[in-house]
């Protein structure tokens, strides 16, 4: 078994587990049946992987779709267990997580240096959000316009009034969203079985939620092309940090790209050095990153 499948099994068992505490029903006997089929196929190497997409980019090889496609179908099962709970069949979340892989096959780029799974995680995870999307509004937040304006309103309202040191009681968020205490009450029940926190983070890294996304106007592509854009972004930052001396690495970090910049005179004394020769360096910096970002320092806010 490879190092990608032992971190796969182990990450199905961590969520079996999950999923056994909080006494949810265990997707178990489909999901292994499927696995089994899936698992015969064996994962790529990042080689393999280059030179099928290469052929799909160039010449749209239906072959190489499709290997690149099944040696997948784990990664996609890994993501749909992330959103799997009681009101969600998981082999419906694998079936859309499948479309947003195939959709990621057809689109991908493998000339821009991002790895193609942390590509197809964004479409796959869109595919996955859309069709809880499209369910939660039957199961979740109901149809009538009192249970949609509270569905959107009430974890927000909550933490509004904690942050002001207010318990924010049932009858205090009817008062405040306009809506009966029994309503409140009766989602705050059903938001209580969800394994999904619409708060949480839609991908790793950014501050973009479910709920950003439920109500975000951009369609699929628009959102995924934008996070594609931000990885090969960060890469290239990573890459240019490569190229710099102890001194400039400390400089860009701590004071060009940080938000809170440390002062000239703390790093005049890391350094040992004056607050003009920081200076010095941090323009010769400043000057080098601006000659290797000039088309994208718009993306930096620079």
């Amino acid at each position: 078994m490879s190092l990608e499948d032992e971190a796969f099994e182990l990450n199905g068992a961590v969520r079996i587990a999950e999923l056994e505490e909080k006494g949810l029903p265990l997707p178990f006997d489909p999901l292994k049946k499927y696995l089994a089929e899936i698992s015969m196929h064996p994962v790529l190497s990042r080689e393999e992987e280059f030179k099928l997409a290469e052929k799909v980019y160039k010449h749209k090889d239906k072959e190489a779709a499709q290997k690149l496609v099944i040696s997948n179908l784990k990664l996609v099962v890994k993501i749909a267990l992330e959103y799997y709970n009681t009101y969600l069949n998981i082999l419906d979340l694998i079936q859309e997580g499948n479309v947003g892989l195939m959709h990621a096959v057809k689109k991908y780029n493998p000339y821009k240096g991002t790895k193609f799974s942390t590509y197809a995680s964004f479409w796959i995870r869109a595919y996955i959000l859309k069709y809880i999307m499209d369910t939660w509004s039957l199961v979740k937040v109901g149809t009538t316009q009192s249970q949609r304006k509270l569905f959107y309103r009430l974890n927000k309202e909550k933490q509004k009034l904690e942050a002001l040191g207010i318990f924010p009681a049932p009858q205090l968020l009817a008062s405040t969203l306009d809506v009966k205490e029994g309503d409140i009450e009766s989602m705050e029940k059903r938001l209580s079985y969800t394994d999904v926190s619409l708060e949480s983070k839609l991908y790793d890294e950014g501050d973009d939620t479910i709920m950003d996304t439920i109500k975000s106007s951009e369609n699929v592509e628009e959102i995924v092309a934008e996070k594609e854009k931000q990885l090969i972004l960060a890469e290239k930052i990573n890459l240019f940090k490569t190229t710099l001396n102890e001194k400039e690495l400390y400089i860009f970090e701590n004071r060009i790209m940080a938000e809170e910049p440390l002062t000239l005179q703390d790093i005049g004394e890391k350094f040992n050095i004056s607050r003009e020769r920081v200076r010095q360096i941090e323009n010769k910096v400043l000057k080098k990153f601006k000659e290797k970002f000039k088309g994208e320092l718009k993306e930096l806010d620079f």
